[in-house]
């Protein structure tokens, strides 16, 4: 049984004669007769019986009537489907966002997508870098938006911002000038988001300065909230600093701390069409 034998029958019982049937399906009587005698034997049963009009159903052509024309929907719903999906017009995108793309994800490439493609879905797991990025490599992300510094071997990137380090803390205790050198840190009770620990200090040293960090944390967030309650100054990117504080902040006047967001995926993964879609977008 194939769809092609599917289909003559639907063709056949609509029709009720299989010379009828035969010119609607551009074949002959005796090549149509025979696929319909072998559905009978494969399935077990008589599909048609002769009468003075032609031919009509049995009970049990009637019942099969309804699964085959099931069976021809479907075959054409998932060849219209897979068709789309081949031109990226339906699919799922599995990204990995972290918290600090608040600002930058969901973006007008995302929109316009999406109006192009309303039946594309977007199913978001959301974590830190490192998290996302070992998502990733295991397969169960197709994109991630991550914040550098992190390993980039066997990814490809689009960078979508780049962020300054900036201070934040209550000016009435840090009485900082703007914008900061390394050298003015010196002293000053820092809060540290531990993510920029190994960098902090390697520059740190090459200046001279020996930091005082009153409070290590393994979030930006919390960082800020520290310097919020007047704890110290928390050194973390600009655009963590304009979504989670009231306060002023003073940038950091030292390019090597700049921070990239930015898309990321595997070099190797093949990209399905919908996934090459948004990436042309951005």
């Amino acid at each position: 049984m194939n769809i092609k034998q599917l289909q003559a029958f639907l063709v056949v019982a609509r029709e009720h004669q299989i010379t009828a049937a035969a010119k609607r399906l551009y074949t002959t009587q005796p090549p149509l007769s025979y696929q319909m005698k072998q559905l009978e034997k494969e399935l077990g049963v008589r599909l048609f019986v002769r009468n003075a009009h032609g031919i009509r159903l049995t009970a049990a052509g009637q019942t099969f009537q309804r699964y085959a024309q099931r069976i021809v929907n479907l075959e054409r719903q998932a060849h219209d489907e897979l068709h789309q999906e081949e031109n990226g017009e339906i699919g799922q995108i599995n990204l990995g966002l972290i918290s600090s793309a608040g600002e930058l994800i969901p973006n007008t490439a995302m929109q316009t997508l999406t109006r192009n493609y309303p039946r594309l879905t977007f199913n978001i797991t959301e974590g830190n870098t490192f998290d996302l990025v070992d998502r990733l490599n295991s397969g169960l992300l197709d994109l991630a938006v991550v914040r550098t510094p992190l390993n980039m071997r066997g990814l490809a990137k689009k960078v979508l911002n780049t962020d300054r380090m900036v201070a934040v803390g209550d000016p009435a205790i840090t009485h900082l000038p703007s914008p900061l050198r390394l050298t003015d840190l010196a002293g000053v009770p820092l809060i540290l988001y531990r993510r920029f620990e190994a960098i902090f200090n390697r520059d740190f040293a090459q200046a001279g300065v020996t930091p005082f960090y009153v409070v290590k944390c393994d979030d930006a967030r919390t960082a800020i909230r520290w310097a919020d309650r007047g704890m110290g100054v928390a050194l973390v990117p600009e655009s963590i600093a304009r979504c989670t504080t009231q306060q002023t902040f003073t940038p950091v006047d030292y390019p090597a701390w700049d921070t990239h967001v930015q898309l990321v995926w595997k070099k190797e993964q093949m990209l399905r069409p919908v996934i090459r879609h948004l990436l042309d977008l951005l």
